[in-house]
C-alpha cells in the first residue's frame, strides 16, 4: 500500500499520522466524527481577526482558520463566492464545517443557504460532484467532507 500522511488541528488539539492509506483514512473518519467534541474540550486560544489567517502563516487545511462565527451571507461575501454555484456550495460546506458539521450532506448545504435567505443552488448534487472531480470534497456515503485542497482553493 502507498504511504499516506494526515495532519489535522482542531482548536488546540493537533494530530499527525503517517502510515498506509487505509489506516490514515480510518483515523480521519474518527477525528471528523469527534471534531465538535474535540473543539469543546480544547478550543482555539487565538482570537480571529480576519476571515482567514494571514497568508504568511502556515496553513494546515482545516476549517478552524476561517471565521465561521459570522452569518453565512457575510462568509460567502468574504470568500468571494459570487454567483458560481460550485464555489458557493464549497464555501457553504466550509462554513458548516467550521460550525461543527464536518460531514454535511447536500441537503445540509441547501438548507443552510435557504435558512440564511441566500440564492438556492440549481442542483446541489451536481455542485458536490464538480467539487469531488476537482479534489475539493470527498464523499462518504450520503455525506461528504471538504479536503485540504478544497480549503486551499477558497483561500486563493
Amino acid at each position: 500500500m502507498a504511504e499516506a500522511k494526515i495532519q489535522i488541528k482542531l482548536g488546540a488539539i493537533e494530530f499527525l499520522g503517517e502510515s498506509d492509506e487505509k489506516w490514515v483514512a480510518g483515523q480521519l473518519d474518527k477525528i471528523l466524527t469527534q471534531a465538535a467534541n474535540l473543539l469543546k474540550l480544547a478550543p482555539a486560544t487565538t482570537a480571529k481577526t480576519d476571515s482567514w489567517k494571514s497568508n504568511t502563516e502556515k496553513s494546515d487545511g482545516n476549517s478552524s482558520e476561517f471565521d465561521t462565527d459570522v452569518p453565512l451571507s457575510t462568509f460567502l461575501k468574504n470568500m468571494n463566492a459570487g454567483t458560481n454555484q460550485v464555489k458557493r456550495f464549497l464555501v457553504t460546506a466550509i462554513w458548516l464545517s467550521g460550525r461543527g458539521n464536518s460531514k454535511p450532506t447536500t441537503k445540509d448545504v441547501a438548507n443552510a443557504l435557504k435558512d440564511s435567505h441566500q440564492t438556492k443552488l440549481t442542483n446541489p448534487a451536481e455542485s458536490l460532484n464538480q467539487n469531488v472531480k476537482k479534489g475539493f470534497c470527498e464523499k462518504i456515503g450520503k455525506q461528504f467532507f471538504v479536503t485540504p485542497n478544497g480549503f486551499g482553493s477558497v483561500r486563493s
